[in-house]
């Protein structure tokens, strides 16, 4: 019976992390299709880009430890929160790209957003091809 409760517990334990290696892995494809669609919506040069991306990572950052710190809290303060960030960002984008691509960076973020849930519920809404299982 150990034994058994063992091997449970292992197998349970190597689904986890083979879990978690997947959201990773999610995560990281999705933020590099994300830097794809701005990098083409903003229509950015290879010298723009070099000089945007390092903003926006730290701009990005901003916002995931504003939102994080209070992520069971009041929903109009995250987002005068976010707000604010944005606000605080804009001339610096604006420094690097210009006005029309720094207001195009919000609308393209939005429209990214947008693409990604669709796809996520064109996905769920997809039935799921059934496993045919060898007979013995």
């Amino acid at each position: 019976m150990k034994k058994i409760l063992f091997i449970a517990i292992i197998f349970l334990g190597s689904f986890s992390i083979v879990n978690a290696q997947d959201d990773a892995n999610k995560a990281e494809r999705i933020q590099a299709l994300k830097i794809a669609f701005i990098t083409k919506k903003l229509d950015l040069t290879a010298d723009e880009a070099q000089r945007f991306w390092p903003v926006y990572n730290r701009y990005e950052n901003d916002i995931k430890e504003a939102v994080g710190e209070n992520k069971n809290g009041d929903v109009i303060d995250n987002e005068e929160k976010v707000l604010n960030i944005k606000k605080r960002y804009r001339p610096e984008f604006i420094k690097v790209v210009g006005q029309p691509k720094a207001n195009n960076l919000f609308n393209s973020e939005r429209e990214f957003r947008g693409v990604l849930m669709r796809n996520l519920q064109n996905r769920q809404a997809q039935p799921k091809p059934m496993r045919l299982r060898r007979q013995k």
